[in-house]
């Protein structure tokens, strides 16, 4: 395991560069815009100009791969993203960092795409599954990392801006130098809504719906804790243990889900966020410990639900199209979050604060309804027939190449459990009598058949 790890070591660390600088990135631009007096609208259109150069780098990006290669291409990737964020620190003015912030989406989308590729050119089926685990929790790690460094400084200054291209650039040299020799073609993504939809409109819709609100919490979440006088330290603890509390409950929700509809355990999470949004709203905690503690459960429960989308998608798509139908509805959960940080930041603007969690819970609210209307329209996939809940990076950080590695490690994980079983049968074979000369029935398979 740990030779597999090192034979990746060089991309791993690039990765971790790079959400590193993205973590600082994603929270240095709210908090200093909300300090320089921009609007929460200007705020929210920060959010949904990332998500807009985000699905446009997920579309295009392959397509530079193809001309100028992985290692050309990823340069290009990090080097423009530290260039946005230096001009915004040239130029502070929200018209500005919203343009930036779009080519940092597509940048951000375009490198990781292309780190995702390499690391499932580079592991073997054996240690595809536990390399993707370690990729994962990098990212996570990383990104937590770099949001809580705010907390260091005074981020009125200049300091966090540089720290974040100065990682940007860093994330360049491990690639750069690597030996290895550059992977397959980049999956190339389209979009059918009408056949995803056809496939399952639970998770067509509820994409949509947990892009609004993700997207509108990942990019504002910060600008509320500003909002209502919490100091550096809370708004850093309020954006990123939402994050460490989904991930958290990725596995307990997964086993839940595999073993009921995955609509119901959607619809219970879903009801859950909500609650915690009317919290936010109707209650609307001041303290610091109340609040961190609302969004943990908040995060416990909207950065689980795109995974449970996903398996449900699967449990319904052919065998031959789960890397279409995952990487279309992470373009609906893209466009969903390219709506969502704008009507959020709007409704801040016009009805306070609390406009951000009603946004969101707008957004849980129809996931409850249209997931217990389906309910009553199709029936719930049989255990035995479901496909496997994969843990998965936020939704907001995946592109259709982390579908492909997921799919990869799943696919792995299925051939190990596959071996370790057709090397269990001849040695039950061995303890049969061995004067039994007889032939087996069509009813009784012999040793070396598969169970029927």
């Amino acid at each position: 395991m740990t030779q597999s790890i090192l034979s990746v070591a060089a991309l791993l660390i690039g990765s971790g560069f790079l959400l590193f600088a993205g973590g600082v990135n994603a929270l240095i631009l709210p908090v200093r815009g909300a300090a320089e007096g921009f609007s929460s609208l200007s705020l929210g259109l920060l959010g949904t100009s990332w998500a807009c150069g985000y699905v446009l780098g997920c579309l295009f990006v392959p397509r530079l791969v193809v001309r100028v290669g992985h290692i050309r291409s990823f340069s290009v990737m990090a080097s423009l993203a530290g260039l946005a964020i230096l001009a915004s620190l040239l130029f502070v003015s929200p018209f500005t960092w919203i343009g930036l912030r779009a080519i940092s989406g597509f940048c951000f989308a375009g490198a990781a795409m292309i780190v995702e590729g390499w690391l499932g050119e580079r592991s073997d089926v054996s240690t595809r599954g536990r390399i993707f685990g370690v990729y994962t929790m990098i990212n996570l790690f990383a990104t937590t990392a770099g949001q809580m460094i705010l907390t260091t400084g005074d981020p009125k200054g200049h300091t966090f801006f540089v720290v974040a291209a100065m990682f940007y650039i860093l994330a360049v040299i491990p690639p750069a130098v690597t030996s290895s020799a550059s992977p397959t073609p980049l999956v190339e993504t389209r979009v059918d809504i009408a056949a995803l939809y056809r496939n399952s409109p639970v998770a067509v819709v509820s994409s949509f719906m947990v892009g609004i609100a993700n997207g509108a919490f990942g990019t504002l979440a910060a600008v509320y804790a500003k909002g209502i006088g919490f100091d550096l330290t809370t708004i850093a603890l309020f954006a990123s243990l939402p994050i460490l509390a989904g991930a958290a409950a990725q596995i307990p929700i997964g086993i839940a889900s595999d073993r009921i509809d995955r609509r119901i355990v959607l619809t219970v999470v879903a009801l859950v966020a909500a609650l915690a949004d009317l919290a936010f709203i109707f209650n609307r905690p001041d303290e610091s410990a109340v609040a961190l503690v609302a969004a943990v459960i908040l995060g416990a429960a909207i950065f689980t639900m795109y995974p449970i989308i996903l398996a449900h998608a699967n449990d319904h798509a052919p065998p031959a199209s789960t890397i279409l139908t995952s990487g279309g509805l992470l373009m609906v959960f893209g466009l969903g979050a390219i709506f969502g940080p704008l009507v959020a930041g709007f409704a801040m603007d016009f009805v306070g604060m609390h406009g951000l969690f009603m946004t969101t819970a707008t957004a849980h609210i129809a996931i409850v309804a249209h997931s217990l209307w389906r309910v009553g329209q199709r029936a719930g996939v049989p255990d035995d027939e479901k496909a496997a809940f994969m843990v998965t990076p936020l939704a907001r950080t995946m592109t259709p190449q982390t579908a492909v590695l997921a799919q990869q490690s799943e696919l792995t994980d299925t051939e190990t459990e596959t071996e370790t079983e057709t090397e269990t049968e001849p040695e039950s074979a061995l303890q049969s009598d061995p004067d039994d000369k007889s032939e087996p029935t069509d009813d009784e398979p012999g040793p070396n058949e598969p169970s029927r």
